[in-house]
């Protein structure tokens, strides 16, 4: 079903669903065409010029034929060069008109391309200063189709809609006008046919106007369906699903079929209707036209009381084609106007989307460290400080150590829903703190709580006794390097990859990176080495593979702190020992978070904090732990799981 026809079906459909126009959208949407006033002020006037072209062509059949073709029937040797002539210039105006029509379909295409780089660079600038929260609340289907969905509506709006609403609107203006010229008379015969079709077709589409809602509910879970299944076809094919996944799909698209015929039962004879409508029209007026002129009726125009003849009747016939297709045009484009504007609106709610708040004022800075005085410095020196301003003009220097104290912390992702509860953490600089639990225990919370994804509901977060509130949070950020259990690799080479921890490292950082988590030796077997394109996510590589990356980049990064969220839960049990060896010296020196269910992983940690239901039920070392015969003992043991 072609698009003329859905948005002709929809022209009749609820009269509230038709009218949901936002003038508030609207003008912030026409707003961004400021910076192209003049570009549209052409357009406007090619508009202008087409159609009244268009306009000037059909009236001058009526001079074409009254004052040169029939004239010179009547002679015995015809003089055809007034004739040449005025086709010459029927010619020059025709051309006037599709020069004017090509220019402003042109220009409308720079404009709206222009008009939609601008908005794609605002939702992206817009989206970087989103919190995570956003992103937790919002399915990445849904930001996406910000980008494609509905920036798509807005450019068929602003490079077609607009201009042939313009046009039409111009068109049919200067149509009646140009009727009303010829004859008053069929003019009024014209509106009121008119008037009965529109009150034919209301009929006809209010019946199938419904289908259209159901058809694009279907389609949405045919759509969804079909992703699920491509993305899990391993599962299907593992335990033999195919069949049942195929009575599925069959189920979903019998109700997307009997829908869309429904639906289309009533649109695809839209079009054929209107023409139809025309060519009858046509038929009428000839009739009716040439009826007066046998009469020899007076006929009413603007220009006065005349005889209907043979030459205003071809001009009549012609206007009132160039009069109905565009009122029909005019509905359609204003549904989808409507439709860009729905479009708009989600955009522009993104748009107004809370970026995330940072009231911080202490900054993290180069430093020397000499005689027991911090100083600043503008190159790099590995030693990292806290500047730390004050009300009254002063500046203190705060040697970055990796203190990291979490003091009777609450928090709750919505209220009413308590995350964590009353949690102490001490994490002196170079230890290595591990938290152990159950899937949403809290373990994953309390490092989004350092890194400030989220603000606490109640207690205190120092980062070397600075609350972390005071702390600008690209600079708390700068400070955390974070391997993550669901590894995020971006298309580009290996080494741009690893670059990413840190755009200022040399390729022989990167590569002693490489070698500390063991991803030396895999990427020297690929073909391009270092210089192999990761594919987009690096599906290229095995989940291992990709780990391992990601924790070279996190030490390319080279923070004073660690988050390692389990680091190693995609890595086999003989190159987990390889690589945490390789770890162990990345935080030689360093705080680090361990998060990791293998608790083999966490044997050596300073201290391991076990939770349940955020909250702290056990603290201390391995040795300690396993010495108390507690919950951490059986579940080392394996006596115990956490639930």
């Amino acid at each position: 079903m072609s698009r003329m026809n859905r948005n002709n079906a929809a022209m009749f459909t609820n009269k509230k669903e038709r009218m949901k126009f936002n003038p508030k959208t609207a003008k912030r949407l026409l707003s961004y065409l400021k910076s192209y006033k003049l570009h549209f002020l052409f357009v406007l006037v090619c508009i202008v010029i087409s159609s009244v072209t268009g306009v000037v062509a059909s009236l001058f059949l009526k001079t074409l034929i009254d004052g040169y073709i029939m004239p010179l029937l009547s002679q015995k040797v015809p003089d055809y060069s007034g004739l040449l002539r005025v086709i010459m210039l029927m010619a020059c105006i025709y051309a006037i008109g599709a020069l004017a029509a090509l220019f402003y379909n042109r220009m409308m295409a720079n404009i709206s391309q222009g008009v939609l780089k601008n908005i794609r660079d605002e939702m992206f600038s817009h989206m970087q200063t989103l919190g995570i929260k956003y992103f937790d609340t919002h399915t990445h289907g849904d930001v996406m189709s910000y980008y494609t969905n509905d920036t798509d509506t807005l450019r068929q709006m602003i490079s077609q809609s607009i201009p042939q609403a313009f046009s039409s609107i111009i068109t049919v203006t200067c149509v009646f006008c140009a009727m009303l010229t010829v004859s008053v008379w069929l003019t009024l015969f014209a509106v009121l046919f008119l008037i009965g079709v529109f009150q034919a077709l209301k009929v006809i589409t209010g019946r199938g106007g419904s289908y259209f809602v159901k058809q694009q509910r279907a389609l949405a879970d045919v759509n969804g369906y079909i992703e699920e299944m491509i993305n899990g076809q391993k599962v299907v094919k593992v335990f033999c699903h195919e069949e049942k996944c195929t009575e599925g799909f069959d189920e979903r698209n019998d109700t997307l079929c009997e829908n869309q015929t429904a639906a289309n039962s009533f649109a695809n004879i839209l079009m054929p209707l209107m023409n139809n409508f025309g060519y009858l029209l046509y038929v009428l007026i000839a009739i009716v036209g040439g009826g007066l002129a046998i009469a020899e009726l007076p006929n009413l125009s603007l220009t006065g009381i005349n005889v209907m003849t043979l030459g205003m009747i071809a001009s009549f016939l012609q206007l009132s084609r160039n009069f109905l297709m565009p009122i029909s045009q005019i509905s359609q484009q204003l549904n989808a106007i409507i439709s860009a504007l729905a479009g708009a609106e989600r955009i522009f709610d993104m748009l107004d989307e809370p970026g995330e708040q940072d009231n911080g004022y202490v900054t993290l800075v180069n430093a020397t460290y000499e005689n027991g005085v911090i100083n600043e410095s503008p190159n790099h020196t590995g030693i990292w400080a806290w500047k730390h301003p004050h009300s009254d003009g002063s500046i203190t220097y705060t040697k970055l150590e990796g203190d990291i104290v979490l003091d009777h912390v609450d928090f709750s992702y919505t209220e009413g829903k308590q995350v964590l509860n009353d949690v102490c953490v001490y994490a002196r600089p170079g230890q290595k703190v591990a938290f152990v639990g159950a899937t949403g225990a809290g373990k994953t919370t309390i490092t989004n709580l350092i890194n400030r994804f989220y603000d606490i509901d109640d207690g205190k977060i120092r980062y070397d006794g600075i609350n972390i509130n005071k702390i600008k949070k690209s600079d708390l950020r700068r400070s955390l390097g974070i391997v993550l259990q669901d590894v995020n690799l971006f298309t580009g080479t290996i080494m741009e990859n690893l670059k990413f921890g840190n755009p200022e490292a040399t390729d022989e950082q990167c590569i002693a990176a490489a070698k500390l988590a063991n991803a030396h030796s895999f990427i020297e077997m690929l073909p391009q080495k270092y210089d192999t394109v990761i594919a987009e996510g690096g599906s290229n590589l095995s989940q291992g593979q990709r780990q391992l990356i990601s924790i070279a980049r996190a030490a390319v990064a080279d923070p004073p702190v660690m988050i390692l969220d389990e680091a190693t839960s995609s890595i086999d049990t003989r190159t987990e020992a390889i690589v945490q060896r390789g770890m162990d010296s990345l935080m030689k020196g360093r705080t680090v978070f361990v998060i990791a269910h293998r608790l083999s992983t966490v044997k050596n940690s300073d201290v391991i904090i076990v939770l349940d239901h955020g909250s702290i039920i056990e603290r201390g070392s391995h040795d300690e732990l396993i010495a108390k015969k507690g919950i951490y003992y059986r579940l080392y043991t394996g006596a115990f799981e956490l639930s």
